[in-house]
């Protein structure tokens, strides 16, 4: 019998990708189902409490559509939105074990996420094929990774979120 080319999303594979994720100094590790050529990106992207994401936005051609879904599977994440100014305009609470357990950001829309529980795991979704020179469009006013104000915001936006009882129950 002839093996399949079964890709498969297991714990193992979670607890290998969280172990790598705290070890990265970015405190976050993606694992892609897809190559980069692929029309569909899939993958699961584990992070830590202290991961800076850039506030940015996907501004894809018109063929491709900019969408990008997040789907959390473990853990709990805080997802702001900004409008062209970096002001914020809305939050959500996305996580496991929560009333929200996915949402779907247009394209255009400004945005950054923080971690909550440690080990968070996202199934990200968004169309392909991925090109890192064109992927993300930062915002310019915010801190670059790896500064100390980007540690600070990081911080200020976790607290938006924490303590909520649903984030509580993951980390106890």
């Amino acid at each position: 019998m002839e093996s399949l080319p079964i890709k498969r999303l297991t714990q193992e594979l979670l607890e290998k990708v969280a172990e790598q994720s705290s070890k990265n100094p970015r405190q976050r590790q993606n694992y892609n189902f897809h190559h980069h050529s692929e029309k569909v990106e899939r993958f699961v992207n584990v992070l830590q409490p202290g991961t800076y994401v850039r506030p940015h936005r996907h501004i894809r051609p018109p063929e491709i559509n900019g969408f990008e879904f997040f789907l959390v599977i473990q853990g709990a994440m805080g997802l702001i939105f900004m409008d062209e100014t970096g002001q914020i305009i809305h939050q959500e609470l996305v996580s496991a074990n929560g009333s929200t357990l996915g949402i779907e950001v247009p394209e255009g829309t400004y945005h950054t996420a923080v971690a909550l529980a440690p080990n968070t795991v996202t199934l990200e979704v968004k169309e392909g094929p991925y090109d890192p020179s064109t992927d993300k469009e930062f915002m310019e006013i915010f801190p670059l990774e790896g500064t100390p104000d980007s540690k600070r915001l990081v911080e200020t936006w976790q607290s938006y979120f924490v303590p909520t009882r649903e984030v509580s129950a993951m980390v106890n």
